[in-house]
């Protein structure tokens, strides 16, 4: 009786708290309760909700883990709808997509127009549907800003970048007042323009990558050298070269740290589950690295709770055929179900050992005319290479809020909305001029 009084006693939040942190709210209810505050000490008893490479980072079994004082709070799951002439696009165009078998056995698609491509992946092929998905997942069709790179050694030595970012989508496009594919840019359907503009040592250098419309045609990639004054057309075996300098590969650099396209690669569905991932951050705390956990560069909870989000799990690897000589031998990619965005990324090598840890966390923005939109170019982004020890972080830079769309037209004074300068080889010439 004496112990019955004494649960009685408890208040009915209080004890719901102790049961959550107790994981016995968890285990009823197939998710982390929000309130729930996950340290090294009690991180095995939601461990079903990290993906494997988190649990390394928890576990400190590399070089690279979570440091003592370490926490991740969990609060409630949002969503974030996708924007209605995307979802409307896909109601009118997905029906006529149709997959065809190629050469060097991958696969590409027919009909293809804007939307999402596969709205019920299913079998057959459903982790190749599950990657078509996120390679043409909505993002705005312009997107600008200034970003951070920190590069870290295994001394932990520092080099910080500041780079110009644009990106554009120029085929498939799904925005109000938009054309589906821009009659400025015929036959490319996207372009990635990165240039440094600090430190003053590597000022100018820049980069723009040509995505065609046509999935089997191998995208360009140029290099602007500022010693030479010009721009250099770059092997398009080079997707594992670095991009500005970081460990990022160029098959890493865009949303969801994948950027290799469909034709060359196979994709497998290996389950379904809930994994946490940081969706609604307090943006002006983003860019500010004092809100980072060092070494490690993870956000802390002053930038934002974390959430438990329904992600698809895919195993993403070269086909056979292409395979010989690429960098990666798999990536174990965990994608958003609702955004169609991969969050966490495990890359193994050739040999297939645990080579990288990649998160690609997209914050909510609000968008014009198009609200608020959970995949954007609001960032934060690490690649933690286990075996040089390395680590490349990236976010905004500083205060500055990323631009989109129209926004672009006068970003800080400057029209990142010009086709020729920032998504034409054109452009890279007119670097330094």
């Amino acid at each position: 009786m004496i112990r019955v009084r004494a649960w009685a006693a408890i208040p009915a939040l209080l004890l719901a708290l102790l049961l959550a942190n107790s994981g016995i709210g968890r285990a009823q209810e197939g998710t982390i309760p929000p309130g729930t505050v996950i340290t090294l000490q009690n991180w095995q008893q939601y461990k079903q909700f990290m993906p494997d490479g988190v649990q390394a980072l928890f576990a400190g079994k590399y070089f690279w883990k979570f440091p003592p004082d370490f926490r991740m709070v969990i609060g409630p799951t949002h969503s974030y709808p996708l924007p209605a002439e995307y979802l409307k696009n896909t109601e009118k165009y997905s029906g006529q997509v149709k997959i065809i078998d190629l050469p060097n056995g991958g696969h590409s698609v027919t009909g293809y127009v804007a939307g999402i491509p596969f709205p019920n992946p299913q079998d057959p092929l459903k982790g190749w549907k599950i990657l078509a998905n996120m390679w043409w997942d909505y993002i705005p069709h312009l997107q600008c800003g200034y970003d951070k790179f920190v590069l870290v050694d295994r001394f932990l030595s520092t080099h910080e970048e500041t780079v110009l970012q644009v990106y554009r989508r120029t085929g498939h496009i799904s925005d109000p007042g938009q054309p589906i594919d821009d009659p400025a840019t015929p036959g490319i359907e996207f372009t990635e323009y990165l240039s440094v503009l600090a430190p003053e040592q590597s000022k100018y250098v820049a980069q723009l990558s040509l995505y065609y419309s046509d999935p089997t045609r191998t995208e360009d990639l140029f290099l602007f050298v500022p010693a030479l004054r010009r721009s250099l057309r770059l092997s398009a075996a080079a997707r594992c070269s670095p991009t500005v300098g970081t460990d990022f590969t160029q098959d890493d650099a865009r949303n969801s740290n994948y950027n290799g396209g469909i034709t060359r690669f196979q994709s497998q569905w290996l389950r379904d589950g809930k994994f946490v991932s940081l969706m609604n951050a307090d943006l002006t705390q983003a860019g500010d690295l004092t809100k980072i956990y060092r070494p490690v560069f993870f956000p802390s909870p002053s930038i934002g709770s974390f959430e438990v989000r329904d992600m698809y799990v895919i195993d993403v690897r070269r086909v056979p055929s292409e395979a010989v000589g690429y960098c990666y031998g798999k990536k174990i990619i965990y994608v958003d179900k609702q955004l169609g965005y991969g969050i966490w990324t495990e890359a193994y090598d050739e040999p297939m050992r645990l080579w990288k840890i990649l998160y690609a966390f997209t914050f909510a923005q609000n968008v014009p005319q198009m609200g608020v939109i959970g995949a954007t170019n609001e960032w934060m982004s690490v690649a933690y290479d286990l075996q040089s020890q390395h680590l490349s972080f990236g976010t905004r830079e500083g205060s500055r809020p990323f631009g989109y769309n129209e926004q672009c037209k006068n970003y800080g004074g400057e029209n990142l909305d010009d086709i020729k300068m920032y998504s034409s080889t054109a452009g890279l010439n007119m670097i330094m001029k």
